[in-house]
Order: C-alpha cells, then structure tokens, then sequence
C-alpha cells in the first residue's frame, strides 16, 4: 500500500469506533435487545439496526420510550452497561486490518464516536488500540447533539486544528455518514464489519452517497491517496 504523506492536503482523519476500528456493533445489539426484553418489548435485530445504529445512549432511550414504550431506567441501564462491558472483555475483536492500515497512515487521527468515553477506551483498550488514539478520543456527550448532527464532528475537528473541509470520516453507520456530509467532510463508509453484511444495510448507505463505500480495512491508506489525486480537497498548506 501507498503510504500517506504528512504534507497531504487531507489534515485530519476521524474514525467512529464501533463497527469501525472494533467489531462491537453485534454484542451491543445482542445486550440491548436482551434488556429491552427484560422490559416488556421485542424488537427484531433488522428493526433495531435500522433505528439504533450510531445513535447516541441518549437518543436510544428516547426511541425506546417514544416508539415502543421502554422506559429504561438508572438500574436498567446501569445492568445493561455491565452485561455489554463484560462481553467486550471476553468477546470484543478488532476490526479485520485495522492494525495495519493505522500503521500505513501519518496523518493526523482521532476517534469520535456515540459512546460514552468509558466505553471507547474500554472497546479500544481491550482490542489493544488505546495507545494509537488517546487522548484524542471525543464522544457525543461532550457536545449537545449527537449524529446525525455534525456537532462531534466539527467538535473533533476544532480541537484538533484542522478545517472542516480537510477531515475524512471513516464511518459505518446511516446517521454518522449524514453527520459527516452535515459537517462538510468528506466520508468513507466502512462496510466489511460483521454487522454489514446484509444487501438492505448497502442499499440504505448507497442512497445516502458517501464517497466511497469499502469492505476491507487494509484499502484504507490508499483510498485517502485516491481522494488526495482527486484534488477534491482545499489546503491552505499547514501540515
């Protein structure tokens, strides 16, 4: 693979976390719908997908009282957080090639993600990417609007000094892709997670046209210089 130049006019590339750099989305959707359960509602895996996928705690909980009449409480959620923690710890894997793509890439990276700060560092620690990342790891309950609202982005963006217009997100989700556009970046739709695999879940991420849509990790590095031969972005020649 092609390595990235530090001098590249893309400044600054932001990964989401679940279902990106870790493999997570299937054992968080297994512990949420198995609370949900515990509180009277069964929701089907496609539905659940469809509506909770990068969406924020907060906004989960509020889909659930709204649409299905889940009320999860304090203790609710408190239990659910240590069944999900306990099968990280036991169960969570790092994305296919991630390792290896991080390796090919000398721009700048952050994370920024719907969790909650705890539980990025748990899922990066455990999958040993902590160290690639910390401390530039941002989570939507540092901003007022989680995705699909650009709020984390651009909050990701300002803190580590790069324009907008120079970050690439590296997304998985409907609502981080849109989040993305909102935010005036560009965005790679990363689709080989174990959670992607279905042809509904490519249709609803082609229709929202995020630049690319890839299946491995490891094209990563080259995707970037592609964008980069494109001259699709503006430097304004900081480094």
């Amino acid at each position: 693979m092609t390595k990235v130049p530090c001098e590249a006019a893309v400044g600054l590339v932001i990964f989401d976390c679940d279902g990106v750099l870790v493999d997570s989305e299937p054992l968080s959707m297994r512990v949420l719908l198995q609370t949900v359960a515990e509180n009277g509602a069964h929701i089907d895996p496609d539905t659940a997908y469809e509506l909770f996928l990068g969406r924020s705690l907060g906004t989960i909980t509020s889909l659930l009282k709204t649409d299905f009449d889940v009320d999860l409480d304090e203790i609710a959620l408190e239990r659910m957080r240590d069944n999900l923690y306990t099968a990280f710890r036991a169960e969570l894997q790092a994305v296919a090639g991630v390792r290896e793509a991080l390796d090919e890439l000398s721009i700048s990276r952050c994370v920024a993600s719907s969790s909650q700060p705890e539980r990025i560092r748990l899922s990066l620690g455990v999958t040993g990417l902590l160290d690639r990342f910390e401390p530039h790891i941002f989570s939507a309950t540092m901003v007022a609007n989680g995705k699909p609202a650009p709020d984390l982005f651009l909050l990701a963006a300002h803190s580590m000094g790069i324009e907008p217009a120079r970050c690439v997100v590296v997304e998985d989700s409907p609502a981080g892709i849109e989040a993305a556009h909102r935010a005036g970046m560009r965005v790679l739709c990363f689709a080989g997670a174990s959670h992607a695999d279905s042809q509904a879940h490519r249709d609803v991420l082609n229709r929202l046209e995020p630049d690319v849509i890839f299946d491995r990790m490891q094209q990563l590095p080259d995707l970037l210089v592609q964008l980069e031969k494109a001259g699709i972005f503006q430097s304004d020649g900081n480094t």
